[in-house]
């Protein structure tokens, strides 16, 4: 006997369902086919010249300071040293588009951003000499601590944004991560818990083609990392990451948008890493010279020279003395970080517990002791 010719067995028939629709329409949501620019278009028109040169002038800092960076680590002055060469206009439009209320999330490889804001170059290479666990006052330019774990300031940009939004303070988190960290957990958990907040928050993924030795097509089979958003019921945008106007006109978008309760955006810039990941690093084992070769055609800081040179905003005195000032910081931050630094050890014990445990009072006090033996050795 079949269900069917149960006693009664109509009455237990299921009801169709109703008529399913999709709570959102996905197709606003969605990125362009094509990454966004404005460098060679009638688009960079609209643009104030004052804006422009500023851009010039922070991408050629950018590149400076990057350089030098990296040069201290060869000196043994730096134990790590992340560059962003080729990814100074993502860096320098993220810190520009902020209010000083904002507040950026910065991961491990943006200390561009954090310098392009207004934090003191040295202070920002203070975590990558194994000083501090930070090396500044995160409240004072309202800047998240650098750390090296992937991802993790996702959430934390989150929470911020949804505090700020409770209290009803006009605040905006813009939270950076590479293409490596979208394979983080914290990552889908940050932009999930965003949306259905509705968090004024807009997170920035610099894809530059590589998790360390890992490339982008061995992460994910998404069409682009921008695709993701739809998925949590956000818009996502697509731009050229080495088009310094381009990325400053979709973030200051994204920015005005979660300001005035729009919710989060997700932003992906294409861009390349032209440098290995670290100075520990071998780049030539997973990717060749000739990749590197053409990303260096696009180079950012020469895009946006070519572009203010057409247009008559910048001649050559100009571009000397941006050359000038760059050099000078460059050589104030190789001053100060071939300072060798006065150390505490008893620091190790700050800012651990708001009230020391026992077990770390016992530890100071055993490290004061054997400190105290070597000054007397009596």
């Amino acid at each position: 006997m079949t269900v069917q010719e149960l006693p009664g067995a109509a009455a237990y028939r299921p009801a169709p369902p109703p008529e399913w629709k999709p709570r959102t329409d996905p197709a606003p949501l969605l990125p362009d086919a094509e990454p966004y620019r404005v460098l060679g278009t009638d688009t960079a028109d609209g643009f104030a010249p004052e804006l422009l040169r500023r851009l010039y002038a922070e991408l050629v800092r950018g590149r400076r300071y990057n350089a030098q960076a990296t040069a201290l680590t060869k000196q043994g002055r730096l134990a790590v040293y992340p560059s962003s060469t080729g990814q100074e206009a993502c860096e320098v439009a993220a810190a520009l588009v902020l209010e000083e209320r904002d507040w950026l999330f910065p991961s491990y490889r943006d200390t561009l951003a954090c310098v392009a804001r207004g934090l003191d170059p040295a202070e920002a290479l203070t975590l990558l000499r194994g000083d501090w666990h930070t090396g500044y006052d995160p409240r004072e330019r309202r800047i998240a601590p650098l750390s090296t774990p992937l991802a993790t300031q996702l959430p934390h940009a989150v929470g911020l944004a949804h505090a700020a939004r409770l209290k009803g303070d006009d605040v905006v988190a813009l939270a950076m991560v590479g293409d490596g960290g979208t394979s983080e957990g914290d990552f889908h958990e940050a932009l999930n818990f965003a949306a259905v907040w509705q968090a004024p928050v807009v997170f920035l993924v610099q894809n530059n083609g590589f998790a360390i030795s890992v490339p982008l097509a061995k992460q994910t089979a998404a069409p682009s990392l921008a695709h993701k958003a739809v998925g949590y019921g956000i818009p996502g945008r697509l731009v050229d990451g080495n088009d310094a106007p381009a990325v400053h006109q979709v973030l200051s978008e994204a920015v005005a948008r979660a300001r005035r309760g729009g919710g989060p955006t997700l932003v992906e810039a294409v861009t390349y890493r032209i440098e290995a990941h670290t100075n520990a690093d071998d780049a030539t084992r997973y990717r060749g010279d000739g990749e590197v070769a053409a990303w260096r055609e696009h180079d950012p800081v020469q895009l946006l020279e070519r572009e203010l040179t057409g247009r008559g905003l910048l001649d050559e005195e100009g571009v000397r003395e941006t050359a000038e000032q760059a050099e000078t910081m460059a050589a104030r931050l190789r001053d100060r970080m071939n300072a060798d630094p006065e150390l505490d050890p008893m620091e190790l014990f700050r800012h651990v517990y708001t009230e020391p445990t026992p077990q770390l009072l016992e530890q100071a006090a055993q490290l004061r002791a054997e400190l105290d033996a070597e000054e007397d050795p009596r």
